[in-house]
């Protein structure tokens, strides 16, 4: 009897601390999850969670890419190299009394190649080059962050001269105490005051770079963009004529092409293409001839892959009525017939009224690629772009929906000239544009309420005035409209020679700018 009670106290003990037994197991169970999972040495692993996540290229791991490989970007490319240069010669500047650059900022677009200029400094700079994201840096655990920043410069200072490279630093730099209500951030503020430390603090004097890359530059932390840290900011911009053609020079390569493509045509028709939107029309072209079964990758591949990546992918199928492929018909004819006849207004070169994406019809243009950009020409911009509703209005005495991105246009354009450039009369050679961002939002407006109601009417002004003059222009070529539309309706595509046939030679066209080029 004695021993059937303690049995059962001691199945009572055990059944007590189950919940804890299971609490336990459970905890192991993620913690070998989070430190790679289960097997051979994952456990060792769980203490190693404030390592740093850096990938380390060295003499050991071979990196192909150069400067070579890098096409345009000449600007950003020499300020790159004269840091590779002082790595591989520190005496030809500190014998001046010159000091190695603490950091170098790359800011630019999405795609203008800021990460692929890093990975040539990795190949060319033949010193141990450490590369990691800055979201590598956050994580759920208090102060993992601020310790993987201290291991990695630990890392680069063992292995100094090195370069440290941090893709993506927005995600871990932006400035503090912003909108920090709840403290949710506090883990990211702690990692960027570790960065700031490591990069311009006591016991610093080491040769060790670091790179960043960021398309943000203007959510940063001031600490952080201060000389003594990223002495340097780089900006990568989008690429001109001649480094466009450059870089189809280098993406054509691996591309089975014709031998008579020409190189300086496809630059001509990519205004305002990143160097990854090139490499994805050459992508896309050699795609579009495999597609068709052909051997090379030709001109009109090219000019396919350009409508499908600017305009999306054709909708042969879609179903439209006749009545709405008429009014299509007639919008797209009036936003090539008032282009055709202002003077700053990009010509045309094609227009299409199959679906394409989200549109159901295209005007393909010829802008000028322009540095600055006057009052006028802005103006007859608008007008182009709302000749499409004023051709609806004319023939239909009616308007639809079509002209909603047409509309989003103009509005920004307008609202540009009053309250940005200072080209507005009414407001004067003032601007309300914040290039930090900091007044974007509607709580922090930075001028009055009667400004803001001066600023809608201007708006509204600027926009009915150029409605009227494209309805006025249209009044007066109706018939070559009414052509165009119909010629439209017949081919569904047409070209520069048809609108010249119909409309006649354009008096501003000036065939040597050979700064033209093709976009919608």
């Amino acid at each position: 009897m004695i021993s059937f009670l303690l049995k059962y106290r001691w199945m009572d003990v055990i059944l007590g601390f189950l919940p804890i037994i299971i609490i336990i197991g459970i905890w192991i169970f993620f913690m070998r999850r989070m430190s790679g999972g289960a097997g051979g040495g994952a456990g060792s692993q769980i203490f190693n969670i404030g390592k740093s996540k850096a990938k380390l290229f060295d003499k050991n791991i071979d990196v192909k890419t150069t400067f070579k490989d890098v096409a345009g970007l000449e600007g950003a490319k020499e300020e790159i190299q004269e840091i590779v240069d002082f790595l591989k010669n520190p005496t030809k500047y500190t014998i001046l009394g010159g000091k190695i650059p603490k950091g170098a900022l790359l800011v630019g677009l999405p795609g203008t190649g800021k990460t692929l200029l890093a990975k040539a400094v990795a190949g060319e700079a033949k010193v141990p080059f450490f590369s990691l994201s800055g979201s590598d840096f956050v994580e759920m655990f208090v102060g993992v962050g601020a310790s993987r920043v201290r291991d990695l410069f630990k890392q680069a200072k063992e292995k100094s001269p090195a370069i440290i490279f941090i893709d993506e630093i927005d995600a871990v730099g932006r400035a503090r105490g912003k909108n920090n209500f709840t403290g949710s951030n506090d883990e990211r503020e702690n990692t960027l005051n570790q960065l700031l430390t490591e990069m311009d603090g006591f016991g610093t004097d080491t040769n060790v770079i670091v790179l960043a890359a960021t398309n943000r530059a203007d959510v940063l932390d001031k600490a952080l963009m201060r000389a003594g840290r990223f002495d340097r900011q780089i900006y990568v911009d989008l690429p001109d004529l001649n480094e466009r053609r450059e870089i189809f020079k280098v993406h054509l390569k691996p591309l089975k092409s014709i031998k008579t493509l020409d190189v300086e045509f496809l630059a001509k028709q990519t205004p305002g293409f990143s160097g990854a939107d090139i490499a994805n029309v050459c992508n896309e072209a050699a795609l579009i001839a495999a597609r068709k079964n052909k051997k090379s990758v030709g001109k009109q591949d090219f000019l396919d892959a350009v409508d499908r990546i600017v305009g999306g992918l054709e909708k042969k199928h879609k179903i439209i009525t006749p009545g709405e492929k008429k009014t299509i018909a007639y919008h797209e004819a009036g936003h090539a017939t008032v282009s055709w006849l202002l003077e700053h207004a990009a010509p045309l070169v094609k227009v299409t009224i199959v679906p394409r994406g989200q549109s159901l019809g295209a005007a393909w243009y010829l802008p000028e690629e322009r540095m600055i950009v006057r009052t006028e020409q802005i103006l007859d911009e608008i007008c182009a772009a709302l000749g499409g509703r004023a051709a609806e209005k004319l023939i239909f005495n009616q308007i639809s929906t079509g002209a909603l991105s047409d509309l989003e246009k103009v509005t920004r354009q307008a609202r540009s000239i009053v309250s940005v450039y200072g080209l507005n009369d009414a407001i004067g050679n003032l601007t309300y544009y914040d290039s930090t961002g900091q007044s974007e939002n509607s709580f922090n407006k930075p001028y009055s309420e009667k400004t803001a109601q001066i600023i809608d009417e201007e708006i509204s002004n600027i926009i009915e005035t150029q409605y009227k003059r494209a309805c006025d222009l249209l009044k007066k070529n109706k018939s070559k409209l009414t052509q165009l539309a119909e010629r439209l309706l017949e081919k569904e595509v047409i070209f520069k020679d048809d609108l010249s046939n119909i409309l006649g030679k354009r008096p501003f066209d000036d065939d040597q700018n050979p700064e033209k080029s093709v976009t919608t």
